[in-house]
């Protein structure tokens, strides 16, 4: 029913609401499901519950086992880009934040309202459940958590913000840059709803003018069961009945809904479109007279409903339909519908009026999100006029008294027709602990309707990258064919209440039809690479003028009418005529089109139509930086920068007009030459009138001469263009039209007291900025009646200053065309109208080049531009997301069973061999690009980016990073490389790798990352003295982080199972090596502890059992190590036959593929020294020992110089483990 806002004083207005539910990507596929009565909970599988559930075996046959829960699908997907995340801010990152954060997005494009457009504070009030990822999948063992109750590092802080409840709304706010009051709210079951009411308050109390409301609810690992407990919360079977007999419990369940929230009397003045109105809410809480803290309570659910319906001012009998919490406990039911009974009886004696539902029977218990699904449920039931049924109920509750009751439980859609009265309808939450809610809607108001349009609409997509902008153009045109939505409206929305993102398209159209084929065409999206380049207007000069140009402007566009028809009145004694008349002729008559190409009439029209075009861009927003004008194209610019006043530049180029109708005809013609090239071609009479371009000139004289002219050019193969004018322009021709004119000029009086244009000029005359002297100099106006028009010159001097848009404000596109010959990759180039050869109306023209600035970055005043229109906003497809997965794997489930396994181990005496540490591989890196690739490793560490050096002089903050990351890279520049450095020095003087590889290279010491230098060492399995035994060390093993996340604490995790506990101790054992071999000594081991089964090969000859009597190690005993030691060359053996012959063989082919290795070798042998070659050796195969020289190397591969290709499979013994070059 239609009402007048004034009986709503204190009304809401719903005009957005976004969701995502089990089973239901968005808000259209939840209602779809809800009218077909889907119930939206999965019975998860063995093979679901087996990877996630502990005792799996345990459970899965227990009969209270129940395999039940409303799941979301890829909530481990998030468009981290769209929001400007890092991959590892959005790892950190809580998922119900992540599905929350995209939501809310969805809700305020589907309410038309971008943050970016929008004056008035927008507020956030919302909540989240409790956060399961952090503790299941980011802090996996105990280590963790104790590093992030304590803050060991910049970690747990992240940690900190990035999951915990309190910064949902704030970090909506920043990403969104919202200014109105950001709120976490945090009441159990009825956070949503409460924070609903908390913002129709903040909206009442003017805080906000705008607000974002609602919840979300997402448990880790969403894939899991139950266990059944009678009289618990939970449902027996996994399915939730509410008010029925059998009901037995609820089933839980994942969600985010959001609803967008606004003043009523705003909401219908700025033609929002409004879903629902709210009239009324309420808050309180239960205190303590109630069975327990969790326990319902009649008397305060009664209460707050009451409460509700007497701030609404509204009567219990005209509320046709309650949205029940309806939780299906055993508890809850009949507690819910006494309250409600009780409130309603205050005022009402009628017995089941009043339809009760609950949309728990379809999607489960959304918790923090259950208030805001029922409030969205009941606001689209409003809306499409059908109350969705309540499923699974049968019988009442025997403990429920419907029958006496005001309600009766909707179980089947019901038919919710509007009637002489507003439909009404309540909505309840009540959360664990007490805190209740109750919220009054009604229908909403009938709107207005949209008023006339253009014939033809501007259809403005936009996205982050080009594959969003496609898809959004897919899911308009679906939108539009099935919807069949007012294109007005379409363009409407699509222009004032979507964000300009960088990528953008433009579609023209007239209508449903043409738009939907435009949108499925293929198309590129522009990227836009400045915001607001500065533009220029360019005023095109005589010659391309035409009858009707502008005609579509003048019958759709009301300033664009009213500043010809100013011109045309000013105009009317000076030509004895009315321009219109032969602008915009009833009928076609050809004689108006030769009338409208002599002189005195063609450089006014041109002048009004110019003017014209430039009030509607001005109107449009769109505003020049600079101007230039092509000959009679100057007038107009020097009009509208002020030095002269319309009426001034009318006269005076009515004058100039007449005067040179008055001289003989003549000629002009276009020749493919530069200025330089087409002087030695001039004759007497041929003057240059136009440098248009580099090599494009314009000639002008005589018709016998330019004649003659043409004749000599084409006789040596150059080609001319004759020009359709009536006289010959700027030559000799013109030089008694120059006093009359000058006299003209100087009665003209400027119309401005400022000392120069107030928009800057670039003179065609000069080549250069006008100046305020020659503005009004008459002297001036006359040279530049006569003198050459240096239009090329005017734009390289303009091109000076790169970016800059090019605007042709006139008829044709001759201007456009000459600039483009001027190449810079930085313009933009677009032209108003098209030529008179071109079919397409000047509105479609006009609309395109809006399209094309905008595109270029140009802010389009989306006011001004519709402001002579009533349009409403419409919900339309939002954002298409390109979501990826940011998620950290938690461990694998074990359990863990302590066995004690107590081996020890006897190494084989190896020789010890010298080895010459030369890091070949580092040779061909420079200590530079050593440093930056350490600080990419950090930076990718720190941010989860990957680090190639093309983004080495990339800027931080265009990466994505923040002053909190960079405030962790100075913690770890300090840590990792002993280099301090304030973040703000990385904000701004160090802001790149490269300034950063420089910076820390004047303050590492000369040591660190040094240049290679050949240094003995003596490594490998040393010559140790008699056997030597070494017991693995004692290992406490705690679950180690399995997906390699950071604990929080800066400390490595871990071990988590038998094969990591194993290369732990190998490590181990390794440090105590290279302790002896430096000298030192090493302590006992204790006897070693496990806590699991290991399974481990005896690996032979190189170790074996020792007696399993030995308790203890034996110490290694450092031998004779020093700076040289000898190579052992071990004994040959006696070979077989046919091992021998094996062995020639492998020789010969070795050495043939290898030989200019071995040559080269042979070669420096007196300077080479590179002992890796002989470890191992023995004569037997003395001929294959030598270096192998690489040529090239790249990834993990390396070709030799007789091209054999090998795998790296040592990583150049570690120090090229991301790979070579």
């Amino acid at each position: 029913m239609n009402q007048q806002p004034d009986y709503y004083p204190n009304s809401i207005a719903i005009i957005g609401m976004a969701g995502r539910f089990p089973k239901a990507h968005n808000i259209e596929q939840f209602w779809h499901n809800l009218v077909n009565g889907v119930e939206s909970i999965d019975t998860l599988t063995d093979e679901q519950l087996a990877a996630v559930e502990l005792e799996f075996a345990k459970v899965k046959n227990d009969p209270d086992y129940v395999r039940a829960r409303g799941m979301l699908d890829g909530i481990d997907l998030f468009d981290a880009n769209f929001f400007g995340l890092t991959p590892r801010e959005a790892k950190a990152l809580d998922p119900q934040h992540r599905l929350w954060l995209e939501t809310a997005w969805e809700a305020l494009e589907t309410a038309a309202y971008a943050p970016s457009k929008t004056s008035g504070a927008i507020g956030v009030f919302a909540g989240n459940y409790y956060n399961s990822y952090v503790f299941y999948n980011l802090m996996a063992d105990r280590q963790a958590i104790e590093g992030q109750v304590r803050f060991r590092s910049l970690d747990s802080f992240i940690n900190l913000i990035s999951n915990d409840k309190d910064y949902l709304p704030t970090r909506t706010s920043y990403l969104f840059d919202l200014k109105g009051p950001s709120v976490n709210v945090q009441t159990a079951c009825s956070t949503s709803l409460v924070a609903v009411a908390q913002a129709c308050q903040s909206l009442l109390n003017y805080e906000s003018d705008m607000c974002l409301a609602g919840g979300v609810c997402v448990a880790v690992p969403q894939e899991r069961g139950y266990l059944y407990q009678e009289g618990g919360m939970t449902s027996a079977d996994g399915h939730c009945r509410p008010y029925d007999a059998s009901a037995n419990g609820t089933v839980f369940s994942s969600g985010v809904g959001v609803v967008v929230l606004k003043r009523l009397e705003e909401a219908l003045a700025d033609g929002d479109h409004i879903t629902a109105i709210i009239r009324g809410t309420a808050l309180n809480n239960d205190g303590a007279h109630k069975v327990s803290y969790t326990a319902p309570s009649v008397d305060g659910q009664a209460e707050v409903i009451a409460l509700a319906q007497a701030i609404a001012g509204v009567d219990p009998e005209t509320i046709s339909y309650v949205e029940g919490h309806g939780t299906a406990t055993p508890l809850g039911d009949p507690i819910e519908v006494a309250g409600l009974t009780k409130a309603f009886r205050k005022e009402t004696d009628k017995v089941q009026f009043c339809g009760l539902g609950s949309v728990k029977s379809n999607v489960g218990h959304l918790d923090a999100a259950s208030g805001v699904t029922g409030l969205l449920k009941t606001a689209l039931a409003l809306h499409h006029e059908q109350i969705p049924a309540t499923l699974h109920f049968e019988q009442p509750n025997p403990e429920i008294d419907l029958a006496n009751s005001p309600f009766y439980v909707v179980n089947e859609l019901t038919p919710w027709p509007k009637s002489g009265t507003p439909r009404r309808a309540g909505v309840s939450s009540f959360g664990v602990g007490g805190t209740n809610a109750h919220v009054i809607l009604e229908e909403a108001p009938e709107p207005q309707p949209s008023g006339p349009s253009r014939p033809r609409q501007l259809l403005l997509l936009s996205g982050k990258t080009e594959t969003a902008v496609s898809t959004l153009s897919h899911h308009l045109a679906d939108h539009l064919e099935t919807a069949a939505p007012n294109l007005a409206d379409t363009a409407y929305t699509l222009a004032v209440g979507r964000t300009d993102h960088p990528y953008r398209r433009a579609v023209v159209a007239e209508s449903g039809e043409t738009a939907v084929a435009a949108l499925r065409q293929p198309a590129t999206a522009s990227k836009t690479v400045e915001k607001n380049p500065p533009v220029v207007f360019m005023f095109p000069g005589q010659g391309a003028q035409h009858v009707n140009m502008g005609r579509e402007l003048y019958d759709t566009e009301p300033i664009f009418r009213e500043a010809v028809d100013q011109c045309a009145e000013i105009l009317r004694p000076l030509l004895s005529l009315d321009l219109r008349d032969l602008l915009y002729p009833q009928m076609d008559d050809e004689s108006l089109a030769t009338q409208l190409e002599q002189t005195a009439v063609a450089q006014p029209a041109i002048f009004t139509i110019e003017y014209a075009l430039a009030q509607l861009w001005l109107a449009w927003g769109v505003r020049p930086s600079a101007m230039v004008g092509h000959s009679v194209g100057e007038f107009a610019a020097a009009c509208l920068a002020g030095v002269f006043s319309l009426e001034d530049a009318l006269t005076m180029l009515a004058t100039r007009a007449r005067l040179m109708q008055a001289v003989a005809p003549g000629s002009m013609r276009a020749v493919r030459l530069s200025e330089a090239e087409l002087l030695p071609h001039l004759t007497d009479g041929v003057s240059l009138a136009a440098n248009n371009a580099p090599s494009l000139c314009v000639v002008s004289g005589p018709k016998d001469a330019i004649v003659a002219f043409d004749q000599r050019l084409e006789a040596q193969g150059i080609a001319t263009i004759e020009l359709h004018t009536s006289h010959a322009f700027h030559s000799a021709m013109m030089d008694d039209v120059l006093e009359p004119f000058a006299a003209a000029v100087a009665n003209a009086t400027p119309h401005t007291p400022h000392p120069t244009p107030h928009i800057p000029i670039l003179s065609t005359l000069t080549g250069t900025w006008l100046t305020a002297e020659q503005a009004v100099d008459p002297a001036y106006w006359t040279e530049q009646l006569r003198q050459p028009v240096r239009f090329s010159q005017a734009i390289r001097a303009l091109q000076e200053a790169p970016g800059r848009v090019y605007l042709e404000v006139g008829p044709g596109s001759t201007l456009s065309t000459a600039v483009r010959q001027h190449p810079d990759p930085t313009q933009v180039v677009v032209s108003s109208l098209g030529h008179a050869k071109t079919p397409q109306p000047a509105l479609h023209s006009v609309l395109e080049a809006a399209g094309r600035l905008w595109q270029a970055g140009i802010a389009i005043d989306w006011a001004g531009f519709y402001q002579n229109e009533t349009r409403h906003r419409l919900p339309l497809p939002t954002y298409p997301f390109e979501r990826q997965r940011y998620w950290v794997e938690p461990p694998p489930l074990k359990l863990e069973q302590p066995v004690a396994i107590a081996e020890t181990y006897i190494s084989e005496p190896q020789p010890a061999v010298v080895d010459v540490v030369t890091q070949e591989e580092a040779m061909t890196t420079s200590r530079r690009q050593q440093v930056a690739a350490k600080l990419g490793g950090i930076l990718h560490e720190l941010s989860g980016i990957e680090f190639a050096s093309a983004q080495y002089a990339t800027p931080f903050i265009e990466l994505g990073f923040d002053s909190l990351t960079l405030t962790q890279v100075s913690s770890s520049l300090k840590g990792e490389l002993g280099v301090a450095i304030k973040f703000r020095e990385l904000l701004e003087n160090v802001s790149t790798v490269d300034a950063l590889a420089d910076y820390c290279l004047e303050r590492i010491p000369a040591e660190m990352f040094a240049e290679p230098v050949a240094q003995p060492v003596a490594v490998g399995g040393g010559n140790v003295a008699g056997q030597t035994a070494v017991s693995r060390p004692q290992t406490n093993t705690t679950p180690l982080n399995g997906n390699g996340y950071s604990n929080g604490n800066g400390h490595p995790a871990k071990p988590t199972n038998a094969v990591q506990q194993l290369i732990e101790q190998q490590l181990q054992i390794m440090q105590q090596q290279l302790q002896l071999l430096g000298g030192g000594q090493i302590a006992p081991a204790a006897a070693p502890q496990i806590t699991e089964k290991v399974v481990v090969k005896e690996q032979k000859p190189a170790r074996f059992k020792a007696p399993a009597k030995t308790t203890a190690p034996e110490i290694l005993k450092p031998g004779g190590f020093g700076p040289y030691s000898p190579v052992r060359r071990r004994d040959d053996g006696n070979l077989t036959r046919s091992q021998q012959a094996h062995l020639d063989q492998l020789i010969e082919q070795f050495v043939s593929r290898t030989k200019l290795s071995k040559d080269h070798a042979q070669q420096y042998r007196p300077v080479l020294a590179y002992p890796r070659s002989i470890y191992g050796y023995r004569r037997l195969w003395k001929e294959m020992v030598y270096q192998l020289v690489a040529e090239r190397s790249k990834g993990s591969h390396l070709w030799d110089i007789d091209g054999n290709e090998y795998v790296d499979m040592t990583l150049g013994f570690g120090i090229n483990f991301l790979g070579h070059s």
